[in-house]
């Protein structure tokens, strides 16, 4: 005999369940509001990053990033060679980024939409001049970037440019060098490095470098909001501090991970 309010159409749970109960991690005096100074760290300072190259065995280079609440996972398919395009001397460097559906506090839709093509394409400008794409003739290299989790924006730019130089190092494509990229905000008339989604909505502006500290070079500038010249520079000297401290991280871990 069948059970009484029982739905075969679904998959029912045990007959005695609990919802979930989410523990707040900041009690209300400890979070953080516009006028406040930083919390848990000082301005100058950013969150504690993982890095875990050749994550993903599949994929002939990945790379895992982990900084706070950002969370990346990057794979690298190629070189392989291009179908039915002409003859080019340079090879192709394609970046494809696209958000779990749980990555943000809205639940995202599973199509891409503006803001994934804006950050592949922040992504993709921030390597491209570290690629010896010269070295591969008619061959096209795609990078897949998932963005697990995400705090902002700024973080997800920064964040993924790293994991994908990381990335091509792993799968062994020839790079000038390492390409590391960090985050700053303007929250009132200081710096703050590697904001949080809630510092970069409460800030004047935003911004993001990309650069090879081995070679001394800026691949890559990306900025958003009202910032004046001088913050402008203010921001730039700090980022690069920032990237030279973070190459050395990168690179040692490399050379630990990497055969």
């Amino acid at each position: 005999m069948a059970q009484s309010g029982f739905d075969r159409r679904r998959i029912n749970g045990p007959e005695e369940s609990f919802a979930p109960i989410f523990e707040d991690e900041d009690s209300p005096e400890d979070r953080w509001t516009v006028g406040k100074p930083r919390v848990g760290r000082n301005p100058d300072n950013t969150r504690p990053i993982y890095l875990q190259p050749g994550l993903i065995d599949q994929a002939n280079g990945s790379a895992y990033i982990e900084t706070g609440n950002t969370k990346i996972a990057c794979a690298i398919y190629g070189p392989r060679q291009s179908k039915n395009v002409a003859f080019h001397d340079k090879g192709r460097l394609n970046v494809e980024l696209k958000f779990t559906p749980f990555a943000c506090s809205r639940r995202r839709a599973p199509i891409r939409d503006a803001e994934d093509r804006s950050i592949a394409m922040a992504i993709h400008q921030a390597i491209l001049p570290s690629v010896r794409l010269e070295t591969l003739p008619k061959a096209t290299v795609d990078i897949f970037i998932t963005i697990i989790e995400a705090d902002g924006i700024e973080g997800c730019i920064a964040s993924g440019s790293i994991a994908a130089s990381a990335a091509l190092v792993d799968a062994g494509i020839e790079v000038f060098g390492l390409v590391i990229s960090t985050s700053a905000a303007i929250i009132g008339e200081d710096v703050w490095l590697d904001p949080t989604e809630q510092e970069a909505s409460s800030s004047k502006g935003t911004f993001v470098l990309a650069s090879m500290p081995a070679l001394g070079t800026i691949t890559s500038l990306w900025q958003n909001g009202a910032i004046t010249p001088n913050q402008l520079l203010s921001c730039m000297d700090t980022c690069e501090k920032q990237c030279t401290d973070l190459h050395s991280v990168v690179a040692q871990t490399l050379r630990e991970t990497v055969p």
